[in-house]
């Protein structure tokens, strides 16, 4: 089922929902099952899978000469969703990206899914691999979210790359992006970011996930600025309570957003990470009250492919 209708089947009900990580390589799909378990117990409509592109290393040769070799961490997107809808009989929507993709590479994975009756996606264009100071796209592959949305879009209108294939069938997929409510870290500002955003809703996004925030204000905002810009679909916020003390820097550095100095403090006066998880347990509690009586459509937590606090954090609010 889609997005979408689960939004609208829910009847104003706020419904709740989590982001989980492939595993490492060589480690088994039962990790993953271990943190979804307790977490079927708030019936979630879906479960997104994080897409992990390739990285880079770089060895020395016995001749001294540098070896640049590909890897892949964290493999198996595409399996783990089939696996989780095999088992649980909920939705799991896949991550796709721009980067490490060719267009080629993108029809064959949509087509994948497709084969799969997975009914959902989430379109993001992906970060620069470790290696780049800029996000770098393929040769022949999306630079833009929304130049990826108009392929999935393309594909649910029957149009392939191909153009010479006859009796071409038609995909229909749910089409998912990213919001950033203190804005992408590269656009120069949220009025610039929404203009590009809305571009993604024309290309046939239908829904909107936002980046973490811990502040709902400035969620409030961004939904009011996007509804301003005539931007009328589903805008689903994006939680994660924060679990160590290291996280006060980590987070703000490595996605771009503000901490509130209340949650600072406390963060700060924590003397060990227990405490610390404890008082982003509690913050996310208070968040997520507040953002179901403004009558969210769903919460959307992401878990970082751990799920203890996230069940604690669940069990007080739904």
């Amino acid at each position: 089922m889609k997005v979408t209708e689960h939004i609208t089947r829910a009847k104003g009900k706020t419904q709740f929902s989590f982001e989980i990580l492939p595993p490492l390589k060589g480690q088994n799909v039962q990790s993953i099952f271990d943190n979804i378990d307790p977490l079927m117990e708030f019936k979630p409509p879906f479960i997104d899978v994080t897409y992990h592109r390739e990285e880079y290393v770089y060895k020395e040769l016995e001749s001294g000469l540098i070896e640049k070799k590909i890897v892949r961490k964290r493999p198996g997107t595409v399996g783990i969703c089939a696996a989780i809808q095999n088992k649980y009989s909920v939705d799991a929507i896949p991550h796709i990206l721009c980067g490490g993709f060719t267009k080629e590479d993108t029809e064959n994975f949509l087509i994948d899914l497709d084969f799969l009756g997975i009914d959902n996606v989430m379109a993001l264009r992906g970060d620069a691999v470790k290696s780049e100071t800029y996000f770098k796209s393929e040769k022949e592959g999306h630079k833009f979210a929304s130049e990826l949305t108009s392929q999935i879009q393309d594909l649910n209108n029957g149009i392939y790359l191909d153009e010479e294939l006859q009796n071409s069938s038609k995909t229909d997929f749910c089409i998912g992006v990213a919001g950033y409510p203190e804005k992408h870290m590269e656009a120069p500002s949220l009025d610039s970011d929404i203009h590009f955003l809305k571009k993604k809703i024309k290309k046939g996004a239908t829904y909107i996930v936002t980046q973490m925030f811990f502040d709902n204000q400035k969620y409030f905002e961004f939904v009011k600025k996007c509804r301003a810009e005539g931007i009328t679909v589903p805008i689903i916020p994006g939680l994660k309570p924060i679990s160590t003390k290291k996280q006060l820097n980590l987070l703000p550095h490595r996605f771009h957003v503000d901490l509130p100095q209340d949650l600072i403090i406390e963060i700060v006066k924590c003397k060990d990470n227990k405490e610390a998880r404890e008082v982003g347990i509690e913050w996310c509690i208070n968040q997520s009250r507040e953002l179901i009586k403004a009558g969210v459509p769903l919460l959307h937590y992401y878990s970082m492919g751990k799920s203890s606090n996230i069940y604690q954090i669940a069990k007080k609010v739904f």
